[in-house]
């Protein structure tokens, strides 16, 4: 019975699959995957675009590196069968391995956009892609936008993007400016992307990388049947031939819908134009494997281009009715998030309108308190100067009573001498001078206590209308202090 028991365990250890661990590298991320010792190429795709969600499968493959040559994993043959790297885990570079002609209209997924985005973004920055400083700049804007959303002043200050690699070296060293200053006009960029998403903000940045010279163009060195040096380019348009200097402009260019074979033999690569009367051209490389990577390359561009100009197949059609319901739904998202943030700004300016407004309302009852305050001192005190003016006028008149009864005195004291009416007719005259004095200081004095009884009644007027204009102010305050932003206090003010 043991025995029976040890060989069933045997049994099961001989049944399970033997297998070898792969490191799958994207753009941003790791993965790590047991692969079954038979799988294929296409398994281990398979396997990586399910754990992506990937369905748009056909643009991307697996890339790794062999004596110093990047080449594709092939779907159709054994992963272990392949000349693939001897190492554990055995890395592979999950990448668009074919590019799309028009982003928009390709891009279904937002997976396929966003690993097209990062690794276009990562093409540009390796300066793999040139792109002109201020295509970069704005370009960088975008990805700003993706990665952080709309901009904030009082969020994003000074300093946000410290640690962003955003634009090339090249254009760093081009121009002597500093990194604040390149953060400033990469945000006066940025702050004009409020309300973009970042699925939209990432297809603004695709759409302006497509149309770069360099853009999804795969580069080799190969030599006409001259032997001169020239560069071979593969992209989704067709074939280009370029100098061994000049990777913007081709001297040459074959369009897939104007080519009608490719031919792979040894080191030599074969382009018969649609038009039998066309030359044919004829390029070398300098290695066997170089020519099957531009071979796969061109059948692989050459069929998406035919793909792309035949009738959608139904899987395509069902992602694209997908793609645009998703469109929709997310475009009346983000519109309903745009409606609740305005609605929340307006809140914010109306209660900020209303504190504002409150605090004027305190303010100009300060004011007229201060005032009503002041008006009653300065009554009070002309209502003293009033009172202290009359009876200055009361005692003068008095004097000026004696006086006349003292000048009249000296009038008939004058009359017993002539000597004494001499001195006596002096001494009237100067208390005739002192009387006339007395006299004129005493209707000056009277008109100044009148002057200051006006100035009484017009203190205690103003007093009124200002005790007049603090009641209205009150009153005024009763609407706003049923509003929730403040209370009323006991003087009928509304306070925060």
């Amino acid at each position: 019975m043991k025995g029976l028991k040890n060989m069933s365990i045997r049994g099961l250890k001989k049944k399970q699959p033997k297998t070898f661990k792969v490191r799958i590298i994207t753009v941003d991320a790791e993965m790590e995957f047991s692969c079954e010792m038979k799988w294929k190429g296409k398994d281990l795709f398979d396997l990586v675009c399910r754990a992506l969600g990937l369905r748009e499968t056909w643009f991307f493959g697996l890339q790794y590196t062999i004596k110093g040559m990047c080449t594709w994993l092939k779907m159709d043959k054994k992963v272990l069968d392949q000349e693939i790297p001897k190492e554990d885990p055995i890395s592979f570079h999950f990448l668009a391995k074919f590019y799309p002609e028009k982003v928009e209209e390709e891009l279904l997924q937002e997976i396929t956009q966003h690993l097209f985005f990062l690794q276009v973004k990562k093409q540009i920055l390796d300066e793999e892609i040139y792109c002109s400083p201020e295509a970069t700049v704005l370009l960088a804007s975008y990805a700003v936008q993706a990665k952080y959303g709309d901009y904030d002043p009082n969020f994003h200050e000074p300093g946000f993007l410290a640690h962003d690699e955003l634009l090339p070296k090249r254009v760093l060293r081009q121009y002597q400016l500093t990194a604040e200053m390149w953060e400033e006009k990469i945000t006066a960029w940025y702050a004009e992307h409020r309300g973009i998403a970042r699925d939209e903000a990432e297809m603004n940045y695709l759409k302006i990388a497509q149309d770069l010279e360099m853009y999804g163009v795969n580069y080799f060195p190969i030599q006409n049947k001259n032997h001169t040096d020239l560069l071979l380019g593969v992209d989704a348009k067709g074939i280009h031939i370029y100098s061994i200097n000049n990777r913007f402009s081709p001297n040459k260019s074959f369009e897939w819908s104007s080519i009608r074979n490719i031919s792979c033999s040894e080191k030599e690569l074969t382009i018969k134009p649609l038009d039998k009367k066309a030359e044919v051209f004829k390029f070398f490389s300098s290695q066997l494997k170089v020519n099957k990577l531009i071979f796969q390359l061109c059948i692989g561009n050459h069929d998406l281009f035919m793909r792309r100009r035949k009738v959608d197949s139904i899987e395509i059609q069902q992602m694209k009715a997908q793609a645009r319901e998703e469109k929709a739904r997310k475009k009346m998202e983000n519109q309903r998030l745009a409606r609740e943030k305005q609605l929340r700004e307006e809140a914010e300016r109306a209660k900020e309108e209303l504190e504002r407004r409150l605090f004027q309302l305190e303010d100009e009852a300060r004011q007229a308190n201060e005032a009503l305050l002041r008006s009653q001192e300065a009554a009070e005190l002309l209502a003293e100067k009033a009172q202290i003016a009359e009876e200055e006028a009361k005692l003068l008149a008095q004097n000026a009573a004696e006086a006349e009864q003292e000048r009249q005195r000296l009038e008939i004291t004058a009359l017993k001498s002539k000597e004494e009416k001499r001195l006596m007719e002096q001494k009237m005259r100067e208390a005739e001078l002192i009387a006339v004095k007395l006299v004129k200081e005493s209707d000056r004095r009277a008109k100044e206590a009148e002057h200051l009884k006006q100035d009484l009644h017009e203190a205690r007027e103003a007093e009124r209308k200002a005790k007049q204009k603090l009641l209205d102010i009150t009153r005024l305050n009763y609407p706003v202090s049923s509003a929730p932003l403040g209370t009323t206090s006991s003087s009928g003010i509304v306070r925060c």
